[in-house]
């Protein structure tokens, strides 16, 4: 009977990547297992959506060759960039007619066919006082209203963070930005 070599390392990590295996000087193949530790972890990224339990996944070549380019033009780990690409596409599918814009960094939801994103959707509807109105005095549709709300009801700190960024002062903006030149004072 062959005798079996496993070697366990223990390591610090935030992301997880391909599955190593180590060879035998014999040239006996091994299997390698992680033990993974969170070292210090406090971000309130963190603290709101704690990680779930650790799997491994296989992507077919092509797959991974297109996550290992994403990750290197965004200087994120392959497992950030799936974490991210798996999130947008779950939101896409709980709420169709939701996409996604914006850099790497701000990617933020829109409604498809309005070109507006779903918080600007969101401050209108409170500016308007109800859903019928603006339907009837916008290019919204009911449907991408409904949509909006339903959006909203899932994420709401998502949402209220964008609209209380755009509800900024000029006066808030010079104090953050100080070297932009505003064209007039709010």
């Amino acid at each position: 009977m062959q005798e079996q070599h496993v070697a366990t390392l223990v390591v610090a990590v935030s992301g997880w990547g391909p599955r190593p295996v180590v060879r035998a000087s014999d040239g006996a193949q091994d299997d390698v297992s992680f033990v993974c530790y969170r070292l210090g972890m406090t971000s309130s990224a963190t603290e709101k959506h704690p990680k779930g339990d650790p799997f491994s996944v296989r992507f077919t070549a092509s797959t991974d060759r297109v996550v290992q380019e994403e990750a290197r033009r965004t200087r994120r780990s392959k497992s950030a960039v799936v974490e991210a690409l798996t999130e947008e596409a779950m939101r896409t599918r709980r709420f169709p007619g939701v996409g996604f814009r914006g850099d790497d960094a701000g990617r933020r939801p829109w409604l498809i066919g309005s070109g507006l994103d779903v918080w600007e959707a969101i401050e209108m509807l409170e500016d308007y006082d109800s859903p019928e109105r603006l339907v009837e005095e916008t290019q919204l549709t009911d449907r991408q209203v409904r949509l909006a709300l339903a959006y909203r009801k899932s994420y709401p700190e998502e949402i209220a963070e964008a609209i209380a960024q755009n509800r900024r002062t000029a006066r808030e903006w010079r104090d953050l930005y100080p070297f932009v030149e505003f064209s007039a004072d709010s």
